[in-house]
């Protein structure tokens, strides 16, 4: 046990997930672009809108550079619109600099940013008007770019990925608004609807689909022209549930996350990770069941948006010293999920968090304690766990270091850059 306070050692363990990436990221992409479906899509002189969405992407700045870099050598003139719905705050501003902290700059991709908030309505969708972002919407071609996987707020054929992002990602807060007021039952049916709308009304050219492998880099890269893009996502969302990470136990008495974000994931934590969808009417995950998830730190590229805190059950005072409530509740009021932008129980140091949610689990053995630390619900390679977590793990790992001891400061805080 841990002489500094109630807290069992810790083992870093490390993952069976699948590695394989792109090795050269460059020679994938024009092999994706050079498909024969896709020949004389772009013509010289066209204005071409590349999407930017608010996700923490494997080199996304370096696919949009790219695909910048191709459209260029065919005469086009490309420009990168923001395509994150109400996320990243007041416009422009917002979504530009939450971009920037993505290195989504116009130095970083060689194409300017144009985040003008106006959008304009294309059609209509169960009485729902259907948005667009009006530079989108005006410019000769969009090439949508998004990473394809599972969503956690809903299933469907159709969940985060190039479809998600024409709907809502282009509709900005105004058509995500309108989505959201339906419920997350209809957003499965809805949301191809709306998208199909988009695709019908403006001039989208090809979509570029990304996936990553267990360990959140680069797997596969697929261009398809503008009609495929409904029949072909499917079949990549199936492989991108199979890839996904997921932490190798069914059941902990606490789960420390070091940072949570919305540019980690949509709900700041991944639901299908933690096992908590918080969603009023909506049935909760059967797996992991986790008593106590303590939060320590908002992630800086989150740009003070802690919507998903309410997750959790306890936090730190830094997450509510680097909150930008404004963000969040603007977030959560499009989204109509509230429940997830509730502060829960905030403690001065992160030690004094973690005891909490020891001392609150209602788990009186600490010798038996099922610990578990990890990054963030994105990065799931390596973890840490107790002694009692390790002997219960549901997959294989290695076991890299322990047993560890905590190594929180005089403050009692842990080094999390």
């Amino acid at each position: 046990m841990n002489e500094q306070g109630p807290l069992p050692s810790m083992f870093r363990i490390r993952q069976h997930l699948d590695a394989e990436e792109i090795a050269d990221l460059a020679e994938a992409l024009r092999g994706a672009l050079s498909a024969e479906a896709l020949a004389g899509r772009i013509r010289p002189g066209m204005r071409v809108a590349v999407t930017a969405g608010s996700r923490g992407i494997d080199r996304i700045a370096e696919v949009l550079r790219l695909t910048v870099a191709w459209l260029q050598s065919l005469g086009a003139h490309p420009f990168i619109v923001p395509a994150m719905g109400s996320h990243g705050g007041k416009p422009p501003e917002g979504p530009v600099n939450l971009l920037a902290a993505l290195g989504i700059t116009e130095e970083t991709v060689g194409a300017p940013v144009e985040a003008d908030p106006e959008t304009i309505v294309l059609g209509h969708v169960e009485g729902m008007p259907v948005h667009c972002a009006r530079t989108a919407a005006g410019a000769d071609g969009i090439i949508v770019v998004n990473r394809v996987k599972p969503h956690t707020s809903y299933s469907g054929e159709h969940e985060s990925g190039l479809v998600k992002m024409l709907a809502v990602g282009l509709g900005r807060r105004q058509g995500a608004t309108f989505i959201h007021a339906r419920g997350v039952t209809a957003m499965p049916a809805v949301i191809p609807q709306m998208a199909q709308v988009v695709l019908d009304h403006t001039k989208v050219v090809m979509g570029i689909a990304l996936l990553e492998n267990g360990l959140d880099r680069l797997k596969k890269i697929e261009a398809m022209p503008s009609e495929e893009i409904m029949t072909r996502e499917p079949g990549l969302l199936d492989e991108a549930r199979r890839l996904r990470p997921m932490l190798p136990f069914d059941g902990a008495d606490v789960l420390v996350v070091d940072s949570l974000g919305k540019d980690l994931s949509g709900t700041g934590m991944d639901a299908h990770v933690i096992g908590r969808r918080f969603l009023t009417g909506e049935q909760e995950p059967d797996l992991p069941r986790i008593k106590r998830i303590a939060v320590l730190r908002l992630s800086p590229g989150s740009k003070g948006n802690a919507y998903g805190i309410g997750l959790a059950d306890v936090t730190t005072q830094a997450v509510i010293r680097a909150m930008d409530l404004a963000s969040m509740q603007t977030n959560a009021m499009t989204s109509t999920f509230v429940e997830r932008a509730r502060v829960p129980l905030a403690l001065p140091s992160d030690r004094e968090a973690i005891e909490a949610a020891v001392s609150t689990c209602n788990h009186p053995d600490l010798e038996t304690l099922r610990l578990g630390r990890i990054r963030n619900t994105l990065h799931l390679g390596e973890l840490y766990v107790s002694e009692s977590l390790l002997n219960a793990l549901s997959n294989p790992v290695d076991v890299l270091e322990g047993p560890l001891e905590w190594p929180f400061d005089d403050r009692g805080d842990l080094d999390l850059t």
